[in-house]
């Protein structure tokens, strides 16, 4: 699953050099991504290991690669947010691992470093096809019971025109089929409590509100721009975030930088 992960980082380090405005974001995001990419093949190369689901027990495996991911971060990521890895680079295994177990039970959008760390723990525990409990709502993650972290349209059939609608988990970073009319948050199907709003800017990706629930999801259609990388290219239209907070929507779930 390397290539996956290749992909991840080569549309960032793209965007990284054609945006102004979040230039930045995107080159931190293309150095975490590659930390990432290092913890999961950790875990792939491990011999006479696979995981089990259960991260308490996995975790003696797991803290080991803890390290290099909190190194890359202080090298790369804003002057807060490296201080903040530096401090837990210098902390027990017991405390950091609370912290892991502690987001895996239940997981929050502000848990940055227990995110970062366990996506690829949760892919790896997807692909070596580790049995986990389901949660019951196809607006979650069929593998792991997460939040959908963007959407996004492709045509799965040569004859398809509009595409059909992926989401993307932001626990395991698996992706599961969807309704395309419908919120992801509250299942709402009435079209006039669904909005849409995107810019030229940014034409193939799009804020999807739901007027019930207040919440949204960005979209990346595929059809419209067959190179995007939806976790990436929903970092990079951050502006539109800004939009949607301006006229009250809650996002399902921050992404991996806090947007």
């Amino acid at each position: 699953m390397s290539g996956w992960w290749d992909r991840q980082i080569v549309r960032a380090d793209e965007l990284a050099e054609q945006s102004s405005g979040s230039r930045e974001l995107l080159a931190f995001y293309a150095q975490l991504l590659r930390a990432q990419k290092e913890t999961y093949e950790f875990f792939r190369s491990r011999k006479d290991w696979l995981p089990c689901g259960d991260l308490e027990a996995d975790l003696p495996v797991i803290r080991e690669a803890l390290p290099a991911l909190l190194k890359t971060v202080v090298a790369h990521a804003p002057e807060s947010l490296a201080a903040d890895a530096q401090a837990l680079l210098q902390t027990s295994d017991e405390v950091t691992g609370e912290m892991l177990i502690t987001y895996w039970l239940n997981p929050s959008d502000i848990q940055f470093f227990a995110k970062a760390f366990l996506q690829p723990y949760g892919r790896w525990l997807a692909d070596a096809g580790a049995e986990i409990p389901r949660h019951g709502s196809d607006r979650r993650c069929p593998f792991c019971g997460g939040n959908p972290q963007v959407s996004f349209l492709q045509s799965k059939e040569s004859n398809a025109e509009s595409g059909n609608r992926d989401l993307i988990c932001a626990i395991c970073l698996s992706t599961w089929e969807f309704r395309r009319v419908i919120c992801a948050n509250c299942g709402e199907e009435r079209p006039a409590k669904l909005g849409y709003f995107h810019t030229p800017e940014f034409d193939h990706v799009r804020i999807e509100a739901c007027d019930t629930c207040g919440y949204y999801i960005k979209g990346v259609d595929l059809t419209r721009f067959g190179f995007a990388v939806p976790l990436v290219d929903e970092v990079a239209a951050a502006p539109l975030d800004v939009w949607a907070r301006e006229h009250g929507y809650t996002k399902i779930e921050l992404n991996l930088v806090g947007l």
